[in-house]
Parts: C-alpha cells; structure tokens; sequence
C-alpha cells in the first residue's frame, strides 16, 4: 500500500481567466481593471513599451543597417538602446500592477542569425524585464523563438535560451513565461508580427533552401533544447490554447497547479469607454520603415480607418446576445469539470516508499488505505468465491471439526477481518479466522474490534507473520503474543506438534506500487509454510509488475530541487500520482477512432505467484526472489526520457483482479485509489529522436538484509544492414546503433529493509 495520502472526498479549484488585447488601450486603469472584474475576467494583460517606444527601435535599427551599409557592413560597431524614458512605458508602480500580466513586445527576434537584430531584440528585453520588475509585475509574456531561416531550422535556439537566462537574472520574483504554439508553422512565425525586427535579418545571414514543412513536433523540440540546456529550472506546458480545443482545456484544469487561461482578442471588455483617437495603443502596427520623426497621431488613412473599426464594433455589440461569449464558454466548461476524486496536490507530488517491515504505520495512515471501499469490495469478492469452491470441491478444513481455517497477515486494523467475516457469512460457510500484526499500537485496536465488532470470533496474534508458528486448536478465542528472531522459529517437536495446523486461505494485503516493493514476496515466503500443502490458498494468488518509459520534467525539476538536501533522491524510486507526464512508447490500434488518443505500451517485467510450491535453499537466503528483465519499447515521436512509470496487476482469486495498469484499471478495478504509480528517475534526462528504440533494463536485488532495485536505459535506432539484399532472408536484416545510454541507477542506499 503506498498511496499514504488519498483522500476520500472531492476537492475543487479555483481558475483564474484572464483577458488579452493586441490592441488595448494604454495604460489600463483602475476604472479597465473594475470593469473588467464585472465581466468576470479575473485578470488583464498589459504591454511594458508604447508604439513610440516600438517606432524608435525600428528607427535606431534601420538607421544602423543603412550606416553599416555605407561602411562595408562592420558588424563590430555596437548598436545600443537608450534607457526607457516615459513615453515609451506606460506603466507605473501602483495598485493596478498586481493584478496585470506584462506582455513583452512581440516583434524581437532573439533567434536572428543576424547579429544586429539580435543585439537589439535582447536589449529589448532586456529594457523591459527590468522595468517591469521594478514595477512589481509577477510575471512577464515573451514571444518564443523563430525556427525557420531559410533551410536553417533551430539554429538561434542557444542564443535565444542565453537571452532569456540573462533577462531571469535581472529580478529574483518575475517570472517569464514564453509563448510557443502548440504546433509550429513557419507561416505563422514571428515576422507575420507587424512591425517585427525579423524582416531586418540580411540576407548574409540567411541560407537559402527549400520551403519548410509543418513539424508537429517542433515547439516542443525548441521549448525542450531551451529548458534542458540553458534553463534547468524551467518547467510548464509550451501552449497558446486554441478556443475550439475542450478536452485539452479540461485536461489541464486537473492539474495540481490549475494554469491560468488568456482569451487573446475575443473583443474589448464590454461596458468600458472608448479611448479618444488618439489616444496610444499596444502593438499599435507600425511598420519597418519607420523613420527618426515617427509620431503617435494618426495619418488620414488610418484615422478613417480607426472610424470603421469603432463603428463595425458597435455594430458587433448591438448584435451580439453575449459580449463575452468566449469567456461564458470557459466559465461553463468549468464549472462542468467534476469535483477531484483525489486532492490535486498529490498530482506529481513525490513521496518517498514505505519500510512496512521496520516501521509501524500511524493510524491515520490505515484510515487512508481503508477509505478505498473498491480494493476491499474486491477482497470480499475473492474471499467469498475461494470459500464457495472449497465447499462445492468438497474439501475438509484444516481447522476444528472441519472448519476451514482463514488467516489474515498483516491484519493493520482490521478492514479484511471483517470482510473475511462478512463473505463467509454471505457464502454460508464457516471459518477458523486468524489475524496476526506485527504493529502493538495497532493490536490494541484489534483487540477493541474483536469484542465490540467481531463479536469475539477472531484468534489474535501479535508477531511478524514470520515469526508466527501458525494456528493451533483452542477452545476459545486464542490471543498470541510472539517475538521470537526468524532463525528461532520451529513448530514444536514433541506431544504439543498435535496442537498445531495448516492455514486453507492465507489473505495479505502487502502489495506496493510496483507489487513487490514493500516485500511481500518476502513477508509470504515466511508464512507459505504454514499453509495446506495440498490445496491451501493464497489471497493474491500473483501479481505482476509493469513499465513503460514516460517524459516528467516536472517530476525531474522536483528532484534536482531535492538533491542538494536528500543526495539519494535521484536513486531513489518514489511514489507519485502521474499526471504531467508523456508516455514515450505508444500505439494506436487499427480499429481506433482518428480523435482516438494514442495508447501507451506498458509491458510485464517479472511475476510472482504464492504459494511457492518449490522451497529452494535455507530461510536465510533470498536469491530466489531476485529478478530481471529487458524490455524493448518502440518510439515513434521524439520526446525526452526523464525515467521509468512502474504499475501492477494482482491476481485475487480466479477472475478477481486489482490492476493500476493505465490500459487494464478501469475494467478490473475502476477508482481504486489505494495505489499510485511509482516512479523511477533517471539522473540525467535521455533525448528520444523519431523512431528510435528504448531498452530498459531493470533488476530487483537483495542481499538477505534488504531489497532494492536497479535501473538502465538505452536508446537505439534500427537501420536496415547495406548487405540485407544479398542475404537470402525472409524477414529483412536490421542492425541496431546505440544512440545513448543512462547511467546504472540503484536504489540500495534506500532499499526496503527485511
């Protein structure tokens, strides 16, 4: 049981929405901010520079490029920005400020292979990051970086990440958040922009080449070279949200940490007067021949046209039923999210594993585990069937006249006692019951249960199931107390060897995230013994452990957080409720559905089944219990490997299965919450190319004092062998090339102590 912090109510979440205009009026006031709260709107965007400002950049720029021209283009000669002076800003430190999200100018170019660009976009930058923290801004929009030059793809990325780093070092509390498309189009990069330094760049600078093609994937590419390289503390989603994308809106309002969602220029803010003519405003489209004598008055043409936009819009609010129509979308889509089953703090919040044979559990802890009425539906349902079939094979049990004898190891507080009683009484049968526990604070408990709950019917054992000797006849309900090492323990040997007899059904619930790593192959190796030789059962009867590789940069900041303080955290395999995460490996079956999502590949890693009919070697030795595998898992899309997603499937009895397999859950076992997944981090993040292959190799080790686990990955990439046609084959040769390999991760340090 490793899930230690389950609730059992729903839990809600707050959203904030937030509004932004290309186009907004400058500067937002109060009166914006108020009214902007009447439409529901929780928040509003502003620009850190004016159109003047913009207007002198282009000027500065284009007057540099002409002088560097007529100088035999010296690149050496600096070009550098003046500070920012009234005009050109239009915020000032305030009230209004901490409820604002800056918007940086999006016409810079930090990715330009031309120097003189880039050194300008950075000063840009640069300029505005700085005033913008002294304003008191939390948080600060910039434009992502553009990909395409020519038949140059992702050249500039370590000059733009380099930019960004210097701009975080400016202030210790804004944040920079950087706008990237879900999907790249080179058609809709950053030159498109009105007024964009991109158009600037010199054709020196640009290769030429073939037209670029859509890359799917290529945002994703540019935001994780950015963050893996230069920004080791970068973490979030690349994502501008389209208005049409609900399933992906109410995926990410599941997050632990629900982001904040901009309307970008659903219309102005409904009931707010018009600003005269010319009055400035945002991103105001000027363009890149713009002189030393730019102005902020508008020409004829555009003041004609500055009229028709007014007048369309007022047309548009006279007929429009809802003049937040986008934000009324949101709203109700939100409000029809259904409450979190489980706190979202737990999402991708890391805890360390258990030592269940070293450590007593609080109470607490069991009211967690016992809250999950599913797992213990499931256990009645396989105690019921395993009571009935022994009845209908017509099998004795072992216990006084002919009762069949139930033990329950590791009974905690009690939950599978009283449904090992509920199901017998449902089936008809009776039983001998036992209940051993190791945990004194807990026996207490189930002493009080046994004469208020069980009405006296259970025989109470305290000890290490280990230790325990195994049921014998009494008259009367039995109370043990035992503590005696391992290495003591025998059945006695002379005229007392009569009193002592088999368990029929040994019922457990010692299963881990990764079914075996709280021992429970260990704990049942102890008390397999004592079950029936012949027919005795055993609740589970196996279980299995699963894995597939996934992407979590979040999980893996978290750890290198952790790292400076807990130097075993990036070894140390930890229980987690995966949400932010990518699975690597996936599939999509041929009879899916095009909007189908890709399935991921999770495949068995080892078994084990109880009882273990064959007892090789002494008590002592546990080399029986060790495992390994290797496992092949195909990629198709490239992606970062940050570590390994590990699950479990558990036989209970016959057709009656607890599974946390992401593919399997909701059809054996649908709202289990007792397990979460577990997660084994690799130290340094693996890069994925497209169609590669993942090898994983992981080992589970012991040394008769503690179990632990061992971890690798490789990546390769097949190619077929330049000699494959001459070679009479019917399946086509393929060679594999190592691409990379992970370091050997083990977590002995930390093992699960025996």
């Amino acid at each position: 049981m490793d899930s230690t912090n389950v609730p059992s109510k729903g839990f809600t979440v707050d959203y904030y929405v937030g509004q932004h205009e290309s186009r907004r009026s400058l500067p937002v006031t109060l009166e914006a901010l108020r009214q902007a709260k009447e439409c529901n709107y929780d928040m509003l965007t502003t620009p850190i520079t004016t159109p003047l400002f913009h207007s002198r950049v282009l000027a500065l720029l284009s007057n540099h490029l002409a002088a560097l021209k007529d100088r035999g283009g010296d690149d050496t000669v600096p070009l550098t920005l003046a500070n920012l002076s009234p005009p050109d800003t239009p915020l000032t430190p305030g009230e209004v400020i901490g409820q604002l999200i800056g918007y940086g100018s999006q016409w810079i170019d930090l990715s330009s292979p031309d120097p003189v660009v880039y050194q300008i976009s950075r000063q840009v930058l640069e300029l505005e990051v700085s005033y913008a923290a002294f304003c008191g801004l939390g948080n600060v929009v910039i434009p992502g970086p553009k990909l395409q030059y020519g038949s140059a793809h992702g050249e500039g990325l370590a000059q733009y990440a380099h930019a960004v780093q210097e701009a975080l070092a400016l202030s210790d509390y804004t944040h920079i958040l950087i706008q990237l498309p879900m999907m790249y189009r080179p058609d809709q990069d950053s030159e498109n922009v009105s007024g964009s330094l991109s158009p600037f760049t010199r054709l020196q600078y640009i290769e030429e080449g073939t037209k670029p093609k859509v890359d799917f994937l290529g945002s994703w590419d540019a935001w994780n070279i950015v963050r893996t390289s230069f920004l080791p503390i970068a973490r979030g989603y690349p994502v501008r949200l389209p208005r049409d994308h609900q399933s992906l809106i109410h995926r990410y309002t599941h997050l632990r940490t629900p982001p904040w969602i901009l309307l970008c220029d659903v219309g102005p803010i409904p009931g707010l007067h018009e600003p005269e003519p010319k009055a400035p405003r945002a991103d105001g489209g000027i363009d890149a021949t713009a002189s030393n004598n730019a102005t902020t008055l508008p020409t004829p043409a555009e003041a004609f046209h500055l009229v028709q936009q007014q007048e369309q819009q007022q047309r548009n609010s006279e007929t429009l039923e809802d003049p937040t129509a986008h934000l009324t979308c949101i709203r109700n889509l939100l409000q029809k999210i259904a409450p979190h089953t489980i706190d979202p703090f737990y999402q991708d919040y890391l805890q360390g594993p258990l030592q269940p044979l070293t450590h007593n559990l609080d109470s607490t802890t069991y009211q967690i585990f016992e809250n999950d009425a599913i797992k213990y539906n499931l256990y009645e349902q396989a105690i019921g069937k395993a009571l009935t079939d022994w009845v209908q094979r017509g099998q004795s049990g072992s216990g006084t006249s002919g009762h069949i004898v139930v033990a329950v190891v590791g009974a905690g507080r009690g939950p599978l006692v009283t449904r090992a009683l509920r199901a017998s009484k449902a089936a008809g049968v009776k039983i001998d019951l036992w209940a051993v526990e190791k945990n004194p604070n807990a026996f207490v408990l189930l002493q009080r249960h046994n004469e208020t709950l069980w009405q006296g019917q259970v025989h109470l054992v305290q000890s290490d199931m280990r230790n325990w000797r195994g049921p014998y006849h009494s008259p009367s309900p039995t109370l043990q107390y035992h503590h005696q090492p391992h290495e003591q323990q025998q059945r006695p040997s002379s005229a007392h060897q009569q009193a002592y007899y088999s368990i029929d059904i040994l019922i457990s619930e010692l299963l881990g995230s990764f079914a075996d790593n709280e021992l429970s192959p260990e704990c049942l190796d102890g008390v397999t013994s004592l079950l029936n030789p012949s027919h005795g059962i055993s609740i589970p009867e196996s279980y299995t452990s699963y894995l597939t590789p996934i992407a979590a940069p979040g999980l893996h900041t978290d750890i290198l957080a952790r790292t400076p303080s807990d130097a075993t955290a990036p070894n140390t395999p930890h229980v987690v409720k995966l949400h932010a995460i990518d699975y690597l490996s996936t599939t999509t079956s041929p009879e899916d559905s095009p909007e189908a999502r890709e399935k991921p590949v999770v495949l068995a890693a080892w078994s084990f089944t109880h009882p273990r009919r064959s007892q090789h070697g002494s008590s002592k030795e546990n080399k029986h219990n060790e495992r390994s595998a290797r496992l092949t898992f195909p990629t198709v899309h490239r992606g970062a490997c940050h570590g390994l997603a590990g699950y479990f499937e558990a036989v209970l009895y016959d057709d009656v299965e607890l599974s946390t397999h992401p593919l399997n859950m909701a059809s054996k076992s649908k709202d289990m919450e007792s397990w979460f997944p577990i997660y084994f981090p690799l130290k340094i993040p693996m890069y994925i190319p497209d169609n590669s292959l993942l090898a994983v190799t992981m080992r589970r080790m012991t040394d008769n004092r503690k179990v632990w686990y061992e971890w690798m990955v490789e990546s390769f990439l097949q190619v077929a062998n330049e000699d494959s046609g001459k070679r009479e084959s019917k399946r086509p040769q393929a060679r594999k090339i190592r691409l990379g390999c992970s370091e050997v991760s083990s977590s002995k340090e930390r093992g699960c102590m025996m």
